[in-house]
């Protein structure tokens, strides 16, 4: 496969890419939820523009370096779905309110200063949304009670406008099969919803509820009522999702190719690439690090830096210089890895997608 790129190459599936994100967005659509995609995953200011014209209401994005990009090729709307802490951050971030419509979360009192005096210097005030946690706790408030009693603390803070609340359900992406997910996302909805009553018993002006894994984003029949997900990786899936039963094979639209390179004997060889394009994440459903398109007998049981291990059980039959496809295990990592990958369509190159925000994690 895709034996005209020089390898290691990335690769995405042009087609599966688009039919991703309209699959996920009218099916969101038909329960009223509106679908603000993280672009973390992609990192490319091409592919948000696509996301968009094919019906995204804004974009997510996880650091200000990303959002710098973003705003900078004219994108508008845009989440920072990051706690923004220290002088630096907040001068950035000023120079970001006065050239785009910039929203981010709060998960502290010292944090929800700093965005105050911000937005008291910029005579406005910034639109926030309660960090609550999903299970992870990695910063959010926990919900109900919890999380309001964080936000009574600092309502009356005259620089900022707390307009919603924000969910990260990631400990979706632990769960052994289906149904288990089914749960998770059955709790994210209802502790949004829950919360979200509580505070507006409480005098607050509720208006977005932001949920919804790559996962629970596609069983959106589970979190009606919420107003936006937040997926990230469905635009391309990967091995979690192709594992899980939520991708079939075509689905996964990106590609890592390589070449063999070197034949150890009939069961081991080595392909040029490592972690360096791969990464080292795993999947907790599937052995080694990636899937071997056409080759389930195939698994890569290590990598370094610039070298994949290859086994089988059975005969390998490849010779030096074939070329495999690989489905990574994580997507969100492989085009931060790249500057540029190359978009296919019926089996050619169509363009050179830009990674336009690649290492913009400051």
């Amino acid at each position: 496969m895709y034996d005209y790129l020089e390898t290691p190459a990335v690769a995405i599936e042009l087609d599966a890419v688009e039919n991703n994100i309209r699959t996920l967005i009218q099916n969101a659509a038909q329960y009223g939820i509106a679908h603000r995609p993280h672009t973390k995953t992609h990192r490319s200011v091409e592919l948000a523009r696509l996301q968009l014209q094919l019906g995204a209401k804004g974009i997510t994005c996880a650091k200000l370096g990303e959002a710098e990009i973003m705003v900078d090729a004219g994108i508008q709307d845009i989440f920072i779905c990051y706690p923004l802490i220290g002088t630096e951050k907040l001068e950035r971030l000023g120079k970001l309110l006065k050239r785009a419509d910039i929203s981010t979360l709060v998960n502290s009192v010292e944090g929800a200063k700093g965005l105050s005096d911000l937005g008291v210097s910029l005579g406005r005030q910034i639109p926030v949304r309660i960090d609550l946690d999903g299970g992870l706790k990695r910063g959010g408030l926990q919900p109900g009670y919890p999380a309001l009693e964080f936000a009574r603390k600092i309502k009356d803070l005259p620089g900022i406008h707390i307009n919603g609340l924000m969910y990260y359900g990631g400990l979706i992406y632990h769960e052994p099969d289906r149904a288990a997910m089914e749960k998770i996302a059955q709790k994210e909805r209802e502790e949004l919803l829950t919360t979200a009553d509580l505070f507006r018993k409480d005098g607050f002006d509720i208006q977005v509820l932001s949920g919804g894994t790559s996962f629970s984003g596609k069983m959106p029949e589970l979190l009606e009522g919420i107003t936006e997900i937040r997926s990230g990786h469905y635009i391309f899936n990967d091995c979690g999702q192709l594992f899980s039963g939520f991708a079939s094979e075509n689905d996964c639209a990106l590609r890592v190719v390589a070449t063999v390179v070197s034949l150890v004997d009939d069961h081991h060889a080595i392909l040029d690439v490592g972690t360096k394009i791969l990464t080292s994440d795993l999947c907790e459903r599937h052995p080694g690090y990636g899937a071997v398109i056409g080759r389930p007998d195939m698994v890569i049981t290590a990598l370094n830096e610039e070298h994949a291990f290859l086994q089988s059980n059975f005969l390998l039959n490849v010779k030096i210089g074939d070329k495999l496809a690989i489905i990574p295990n994580h997507a969100c990592v492989v085009c931060n890895q790249v500057d540029w990958v190359w978009g296919i369509r019926n089996s050619r190159v169509e363009r050179k997608i830009r990674i336009d925000a690649r290492g913009c994690s400051v």
